[in-house]
């Protein structure tokens, strides 16, 4: 027999959360390191559960009659410069193309970090009249952003994810848009992977360089820091008037669209580990999992045991379940443990005994529940154990952000609330740039969201005692 190797441990989160995140991104085999720092390799098993977010995330944009496209990956310094305060916004993180070959280019080019301007000047050739519009554009790629401090998923120098791009004839339609494409990110996330969220408004501070307005979902992880999981722009015509993008409407009057834009990355796998994961590795919602279903022979030796499983497999595949059989010659406590810090939310275990009481093991990765299930009975149980493990991972979450979100009452509060506990403090504010930095040089929290759904906490601001005029959420975030 083949000498068994050892799953690999991971740090406890309760010991070092970051080393915690680290192993679990490396030995449950989503990433590894390439040979330039902060570019990593996502390998097919990270790569699975991205596909499933891009198949659920594509849908939901053509259903919506967004089409998809293909931009350049270089942008000419020049293209840049024509939106002033978008690229102040990305002039840190740029990176730079000055070679052609072995010669020096004649203008520098950027690597995307986003592809605003890309989108504009192709527009600028395209839009002519109110017909053209709405122009509703989507493309999936990768971008490039020269972090200094880098961690896989939360912040690579180049990540994958989806940028939205569209026009509108009015203000209106553009805010309509900007709104709705924030409400399919927080349905992915709720309902594909089973993450609540606090959708909100983006302060002036905190807002995309460029834009009018951000909208943006905001997540609790386990560890009680937030994390910012996709966000929504509207921008005005700011960079329409700069890209010169004007059309003829239906009075055929010479006039200006109005633009969103709208990103979702693999950041979000990153919110599924630190949201679901524990120490015994990664922790997947059924509905976001590669493999759903692990099938494991237990006394592969026996007569038919071997068989039996290879035919739950075919009867679960059959029934739409992405599921997979080890038949590997491991021990099962070693199966067990390498499927556990895979993620995969249900393991059925058969054996001799199983099959003479014409029955199997169910066990949730969740809470390690165990059920028995009859064989005559698998195609309609198991769906529905899939559907309770994702119920069960979003009321966890859910207890867990509505558990470490408190009031606060005054600047002192907040920072002892956040300090002793974590998670959000929410109070009135009054809406200053002041009172905001002075949150985070005094409070170490900055702010999250101005959520959509308002509470009256009080009628002055906390920190500078002036009239409120809205109700924030704060946090330490990733």
């Amino acid at each position: 027999m083949a000498k068994e190797k050892n799953v690999e441990q991971i740090t406890d989160m309760e010991v070092d959360f970051a080393q915690w995140f680290t192993d679990v991104c490396t030995k449950a085999e989503l990433v590894d390191y390439s040979g330039v720092k902060g570019l990593f390799i996502l390998r097919p098993y990270g790569y699975a559960i991205w596909e499933n977010i891009q198949n659920y995330l594509d849908r939901r944009f053509k259903e919506l009659g967004h089409e998809n496209v293909s931009m350049p990956m270089l942008i000419p310094e020049s293209l840049l410069q024509r939106e002033k305060d978008h690229v102040e916004g990305f002039a840190p993180e740029c990176a730079w193309v000055t070679m052609g070959g072995s010669e020096e280019l004649p203008e520098r080019l950027c690597v995307r970090p986003t592809s605003e301007t890309l989108f504009c000047d192709h527009w600028s050739h395209v839009v002519h009249s109110w017909r053209d519009l709405p122009m509703k554009y989507n493309q999936w790629c990768s971008v490039l952003r020269w972090e200094k401090t880098t961690r896989p998923f939360l912040r690579g120098r180049e990540f994958l994810w989806q940028e939205g791009h569209t026009l509108h004839a009015t203000a209106e339609e553009a805010i309509e848009e900007t709104e709705q494409m924030l409400q399919v990110y927080a349905d992915c996330y709720e309902q594909l992977l089973a993450m609540p969220v606090v959708e909100g408004v983006k302060t002036e501070k905190e807002k995309f360089a460029g834009a009018e307005r951000t909208y943006c979902v905001e997540c609790m992880m386990h560890d009680h820091k937030g994390l910012q999981a996709a966000t929504s722009h509207y921008f005005g015509d700011g960079f329409t008037r700069a890209f010169n993008i004007a059309f003829s409407d239906k009075n055929n009057q010479l006039t200006y669209p109005h633009q969103t834009s709208w990103g979702f990355t693999t950041r979000s796998i990153g919110g599924i580990i630190m949201t679901h994961g524990d120490n015994n590795g990664l922790v997947l919602p059924p509905n976001i999992a590669p493999i759903q279903v692990i099938v494991l022979p237990i006394a592969a030796h026996k007569p038919g045991v071997t068989e039996k499983a290879q035919e739950l497999v075919s009867r679960l595949k059959a029934a739409g379940i992405r599921v997979k059989g080890d038949f590997s010659d491991n021990s099962p406590g070693w199966k067990f443990a390498n499927w556990e810090m895979k993620g995969v939310p249900l393991r059925i275990e058969i054996g001799p005994k199983d099959m003479e009481n014409n029955q199997c093991v169910a066990v949730r990765r969740d809470n390690r529940e165990k059920t028995y299930v009859f064989l005559d009975e698998l195609e309609a149980r198991i769906p529905a154990l899939l559907e309770t493990v994702q119920q069960g991972l979003y009321d966890k979450a859910k207890a867990n952000l509505d558990s470490h979100t408190f009031p606060a009452f005054s600047l002192e509060e907040a920072r002892e609330l956040q300090e002793k506990n974590g998670g959000f403090i929410k109070t009135m504010w009054c809406g200053s740039l002041e009172c905001e930095m002075k949150m985070k040089e005094q409070a170490g929290m900055t702010s999250r969201c101005i959520p959509f759904e308002q509470e009256h906490l009080g009628d002055t601001c906390p920190i500078c005692g002036r009239a409120a005029k809205k109700m924030i959420y704060w946090g330490v975030a990733y």
